[in-house]
Parts: C-alpha cells; structure tokens; sequence
C-alpha cells in the first residue's frame, strides 16, 4: 500500500509559493509606500538582517520555513515542503525578473 506524502490540497501550496515570492520581493526589491522598504533596508545596515534583506533567495528561505510548518501536517512534510517552497518562489523570482547585462547593446525597431 502506497502512503501519500501530501494530503495538501495544491490551492493551498501555490497560495504559499505566491506568499513567498510576494513578501520576498516586496522585502527585497520594492520601495513600498513613502519609501519604507528602501529605509527599512537602510536601517538594517551590513549585519545579518542587512544581507538577509539583500538575497531574495536567502529570504524565502526564511519566509517559506514558518508557512511549511502551518501547512504540513506532519515533520518529514514540513521538511520537505520547506525548500519547496523557497525554491518554486525563486524559480518565480527568476521566471519574472529581467536581468539587465551592461555592456550589451539592444536595438530598438521604430
């Protein structure tokens, strides 16, 4: 007899994905209003909280660990719904961030 691993229904883990990857990028690459990321970065300085705020990577991991363990129901789930989530809000991050290489030169067509 097979044991599923998730009994999770997928609405649930995609609405986590998005939770992730949202807070995240807000965190790390968004102003947010009257400027209070960009200052709440600044505050945060060099330490580990200033890097933390540095690394969309290094912040899902953070964020996702709290929503694995409201949403798994048992521990190897949440060990395993943990970097699972982290990584399908990076492959988001990367799916939806334009990388910009200096030195390359485009063309636009009028």
């Amino acid at each position: 007899m097979a044991h599923l691993i998730f009994c999770t229904q997928i609405e649930d883990i995609l609405i986590d994905v998005l939770v992730v990857w949202r807070i995240a990028h807000l965190l790390t690459s968004e102003a947010g209003p009257f400027g209070l990321f960009t200052r709440l970065r600044r505050a945060a300085g060099d330490g580990f909280f200033g890097q933390l705020l540095d690394c969309f990577y290094c912040l899902s991991l953070w964020l996702a660990a709290p929503l694995a363990c409201i949403a798994g129901n048992s521990w190897p789930q949440r060990l395993l719904l943990w970097p699972a989530l982290s990584g399908a809000a990076c492959l988001l991050e990367k799916a939806t961030h334009r990388t910009v290489f200096p030195g390359i030169y485009e063309e636009t067509k009028e």
